[in-house]
């Protein structure tokens, strides 16, 4: 992914208001990032530990989606993301849920998905991050055929929330 910066993240929701944009926390170290790991950006506010935002860009264009995290209550069994197929324990996959874009958002319609609470799932597949033993099966298919597989369930999440 290429490097971003703030006024790009910010003009790139799709399911927020500009206030809300302008108003949301933006990670302060766009710089530090490993944009060459990344497929999207993904990080949850620190003022506002439910909400998590991610930016990706599709078909040459940047969008972007603010999340909700579902609340939890301490679950120990092991749970596995629906986009990298990364198998966590505890809390480490949760249900996030996207207001839907335009009139239909308005109305309070959203959908959701089962995903790494961190929304580090790039670092999980090239394995820069860990989720512990077992978190990741070994696959027949390429790094390259993964990441294209996790895309394609990130661009189904953002059609969804586009239609």
């Amino acid at each position: 992914m290429k490097p971003l910066t703030e006024p790009e993240i910010r003009a790139s929701f799709v399911n927020s208001t500009k206030g809300e944009a302008k108003r949301m926390h933006v990670p302060r170290d766009l710089g530090e990032r490993p944009w060459d790991d990344l497929d999207f950006l993904g990080w949850t506010d620190p003022a506002a530990p439910d909400r998590s935002y991610l930016v990706i860009e599709l078909n040459g264009r940047l969008t972007g989606i603010a999340l909700r995290r579902a609340a939890q209550a301490g679950r120990a069994r092991k749970t596995m993301c629906a986009w990298c197929l990364t198998t966590h324990s505890g809390d480490g996959v949760s249900l996030m849920s996207a207001r839907k874009a335009g009139k239909p958002g308005q109305l309070g319609n959203s959908v959701g998905v089962y995903v790494c609470a961190d929304l580090a799932c790039s670092l999980y597949l090239r394995g820069k991050k860990s989720a512990g033993p077992g978190s990741r099966f070994h696959e027949s298919i390429t790094l390259d055929d993964q990441v294209e597989r996790m895309m394609s369930g990130i661009s189904a999440f953002l059609d969804r929330v586009n239609s």
